[in-house]
């Protein structure tokens, strides 16, 4: 169709009005929709590795999964309930958080094995970084302030 069309003038401003009303109803569409946000790209990004997965394995299961993934994904996308949505991704980010919190503090224990301990205060919970000397010891906790006693072997 519009490869037999002469372009001219005339022919070129109808089909800029055509995008443009075609952009302008997509606008209005998405207006007060949720769109994309953390959990989103999460989300995505998992389709896409499952997808690359299922391109050298072919499991029809890792084929439902995706499906099932990408119907979510849209359907969050395109939902008008900003607050549901921002819980999911509020836990989500708390989760990313958590993960990424235990992961730091495995790599600072790998690290550091030589040369310090961790403890956690037994007030607030905090994890303190001591220096590997061994006996008993008191600790003052740099979060709470409280002093309690630490035995290191």
């Amino acid at each position: 169709m519009i490869y037999n069309t002469v372009w001219n003038r005339s022919t070129l401003k109808e089909w800029l009005t055509k995008v443009k009303n075609l952009r302008n109803r997509l606008t209005a569409f998405f207006r007060g929709r949720y769109g994309l946000d953390s959990f989103g790209y999460f989300l995505f990004a998992i389709y896409v590795i499952l997808c690359i997965f299922n391109a050298f394995f072919g499991f029809i299961s890792v084929q439902f999964v995706t499906l099932l993934l990408a119907i979510y994904s849209i359907w969050r996308m395109l939902s008008r309930n900003f607050w549901k949505r921002g819980q999911e991704n509020q836990k989500y980010l708390n989760a990313k958080m958590t993960v990424k919190t235990e992961a730091k503090l495995l790599v600072d224990r790998i690290k550091y094995v030589k040369t310090a301990r961790f403890r956690k205060c037994k007030h607030c919970k905090a994890i303190i970084k001591l220096p590997n000397k061994r006996g008993k010891h008191t600790v003052k906790c740099p979060k709470c302030g409280q002093r309690f006693d630490v035995n290191l072997l």
